[in-house]
């Protein structure tokens, strides 16, 4: 191997910095997930990753001697670190007090170890390698093992493997480098500890190994600790975590850790969200419903006679094929979404309204997950409610989910200013939903119109007629407060939201 010890060191690099990316995007995306808020999240982990390899760099100044040996028992330290980073913040994931302590402190510690491995790598090359050749060729596979890394996190390794089988993959190729650099590096390396850090690799490898094979079983541990129940069903697709949980009797679905709805008192959410805008609009022939991948609020839309189409948006294939595969969520939503009239696209809300300039509809149901990242704040913003706006044929009705307006009262009013804002006449309501508590929605359309006090459907469980006009009345606890609107450019609905719900944890 001391023929080609060169290019074997160098590929050494490239795996390195591939795997130091992975394990940064790890951090950012498991924060993301746990705290919201995508741009912050990710800042101030790359932030303190990237200090720590600073960190590290200058540590690797004071090594002196025995730089084989160093190198290797620092590829070890990575690959255990590494490796555990995903389980670690997955299991501290029911500790919020907990959390962020673990979060910075495993990416100060990898970012630390990251930053030693190559200035330690260039100072062995540099006794095979000249001075201009080696800094060129060493950052030329650190900048490529980056380009591997990211692109490899997006589109192989969280689609396919997911988190934790990501981390720990990443942490058993940490622990091959050190486990082949043993002997790439063994003239430089004393027998003996040859010896040892070839068990230690075999034995790390091991262990990783066998947390591979059982990540599943981690995974449920550590949601059931998040949730509360019994993980009946989890995947994580391209976009978020999906699970089913079962407690108490009922089922509930929560997408990223936050919880979505409960079969104990989902009929109140979505007989409120959809109800009010269908006895307000004009006609029903046109519904388009934005987000929802669940089929709950198609199922309340379908109890409409003279509803002939129902488009529904929802970026996620994972989230809508749950609702038509899974039997527990076909039962609940009467299997709406195998309906007929229904027509089921997998694609960003925002884009597709933007692609379809001439489609008009009836009535518009949205939808949407909280704002709690600047990626969902994004449907939430003025020009998002103008491309709604258009989209409405004449008579038409927009209503919007709008968080709570006793939790989130700044949150609430900012989604109400913001339709206002993009041209349309707002009528905002709120009901009791146990789960959630005080949730509050807007209705709106782009010409004045009367609030609704009669229901154009009977039977159902929650909403009556007498209720419907006392859904509009607020308190003075809900009411209406000087907000800023949402843009696109600012966003701050998610700093509201942020603010808000973060004070209540």
């Amino acid at each position: 191997m001391k023929k080609h010890r060169s290019a074997l060191l160098l590929a050494t690099v490239l795996v390195i910095s591939t795997a130091g990316l992975v394990y940064e995007l790890l951090g950012g995306a498991l924060a993301s997930q746990r705290l919201g808020d995508s741009i912050t999240q990710f800042s101030t982990t790359i932030g303190v990753y990237l200090f720590a390899m600073g960190v590290g760099a200058w540590l690797s100044g004071h090594v002196h001697t025995r730089l084989a040996e160093r190198f290797v028992d620092v590829e070890l330290a990575a690959a255990l670190i590494g490796g555990f980073e995903a389980p670690l913040l997955w299991l501290a994931a029911g500790h919020a007090g907990s959390y962020r302590v673990v979060l910075y402190g495993v990416l100060a510690l990898i970012g630390a170890l990251v930053g030693l491995e190559i200035p330690l790598m260039m100072r062995i090359l540099r006794e095979e390698l000249p001075f201009e050749a080696l800094v060129a060729r060493v950052l030329t596979f650190d900048y490529i093992g980056a380009l591997v890394g990211s692109l490899a996190f997006a589109l192989v390794l969280v689609p396919t493997l997911g988190m934790l089988r990501t981390s720990l993959a990443l942490g058993l190729l940490n622990c091959g480098v050190a486990l082949l650099s043993t002997f790439v590096l063994d003239d430089l390396i004393p027998p003996r500890v040859r010896l040892r850090q070839r068990v230690v690799a075999l034995a790390l490898g091991a262990t990783l190994t066998v947390c591979f094979a059982f990540a599943a079983r981690i995974e449920r541990f550590g949601e059931e600790e998040s949730f509360g129940g019994t993980v009946v069903y989890a995947e994580q697709t391209a976009y978020q975590r999906i699970v089913l949980s079962a407690q108490r009797g009922a089922l509930q679905l929560w997408l990223n850790g936050q919880l979505q709805f409960s079969t104990a008192d989902e009929y109140r959410y979505h007989e409120a969200l959809v109800h009010p805008a269908f006895a307000s609009a004009e006609k029903h022939a046109r519904v388009l419903v934005l987000g929802g991948g669940d089929g709950l609020a198609v199922r309340e839309i379908l109890r409409y006679p003279d509803v002939r189409t129902v488009t529904l948006v929802d970026l996620d294939p994972g989230m809508t094929e749950l609702a038509t595969r899974v039997a527990p969520i076909r039962q609940l939503n009467g299997d709406s979404l195998r309906d007929a009239r229904v027509r089921v696209v997998n694609d960003d809300a925002y884009v597709w309204l933007e692609a379809h300039r001439d489609a008009r509809f009836d009535v518009v149901v949205i939808d949407f997950p909280d704002p709690g990242n600047f990626a969902l704040g994004k449907l939430y913003t003025v020009r998002f409610y103008e491309l709604v706006r258009r989209a409405l044929a004449p008579g038409g009705r927009v209503v919007v989910q709008s968080t709570s307006p006793l939790f989130a009262r700044r949150s609430f009013w900012c989604i109400e200013r913001s339709m206002a804002a993009a041209g349309l006449a707002t009528r905002p309501y709120h009901t009791l939903v146990p789960s959630f508590g005080e949730w509050g929605y807007v209705l709106a359309s782009p010409q004045p119109f009367d609030t609704p006090t009669q229901l154009e459907v009977r039977g159902l469980r929650f909403l009556t007629s007498a209720l419907l006009p006392t859904l509009f009345v607020f308190g003075a606890d809900t009411g209406p407060l000087p907000v800023e609107v949402n843009r696109l450019n600012d966003q701050q609905l998610v700093r509201y939201y942020d603010d808000e719900w973060g004070a209540l944890e």
